[in-house]
């Protein structure tokens, strides 16, 4: 085995500079961050026109998914559809681990709503959303036209409801949803960071295909807190 590269090894007075030294960078990164989201605020909104979708209680307007709060955070769930659990999005999975229900109260204390968007049948999404033992509601926009289309999913869109008027205010792309991995952002504390091979890590770190790690013995990882069973054939599709 390939012996991993260490740090320098230095004294408690050093190491105390040394981090001293990091912490004014981590300051300014914070700052700006908080530079960001105040212009993330003043950003202009764009009305959405009338769209159904589909939830628990059958289809339902935009609006009404607000749960009568004035904002909404929608996660677009990637989705396969007519393939069995195991054969669903590891990188959606992992996103939706950290907003269980106690989360979602915080956010409903300030006036915010979170769902889920999913462009699979209501059936199989609910199906996959009880297998994970979520109580986020969900909803299918398999019938609402272009205007709930996302690049495939794995994109957060966010709303502002005036009336029954709703608004489009945010979005994010690509790395934009990193706010709902704190696993990620755990690791980044750690000496060998995420592991993944696009990080500026020390020769020698060990390293993987970024997300590749999502996924053990044929399953999103926090499947198996669901379930025991190895994955044999015939699998069984929802719904058949």
């Amino acid at each position: 085995m390939t012996e991993t590269p260490k740090p320098n090894v230095v004294s408690r007075e050093e190491w105390e500079q040394a981090r001293a030294e990091l912490l004014l960078r981590e300051k300014a990164h914070t700052h700006a961050g908080d530079e960001l989201a105040a212009a993330r605020r003043r950003l202009p909104m764009t009305q959405m026109e009338p769209v159904t979708i589909v939830g628990a209680s059958g289809p339902v307007q935009l609006q009404d998914v607000f749960a009568g709060r004035r904002q909404l955070i929608v996660y677009h769930f990637m989705w396969n559809p007519g393939q069995p659990h195991n054969k669903q999005c590891e990188g959606c999975t992992h996103s939706q681990v950290a907003m269980h229900e106690q989360v979602c109260a915080y956010l409903a204390a300030r006036d915010v709503t979170y769902a889920v968007f999913c462009s699979g049948p209501f059936s199989e999404i609910s199906a996959y959303r009880d297998f994970m033992g979520w109580t986020n509601p969900w909803y299918s926009t398999a019938e609402s036209g272009p205007v709930m289309k996302t690049r495939d999913g794995g994109d957060l869109r966010v709303y502002r409801r005036e009336g029954n008027d709703v608004f489009q205010t945010y979005e994010t792309k690509w790395r934009g949803i990193e706010a709902m991995l704190p696993t990620l952002q755990l690791l980044d504390f750690t000496p060998f960071g995420r592991q993944e091979t696009w990080e500026d890590s020390p020769a020698g770190s060990p390293q993987q295909k970024a997300g590749s790690w999502w996924r053990r013995d044929g399953r999103p990882i926090a499947q198996w807190t669901r379930t025991d069973e190895k994955i044999t054939p015939p699998i069984v599709q929802i719904g058949k």
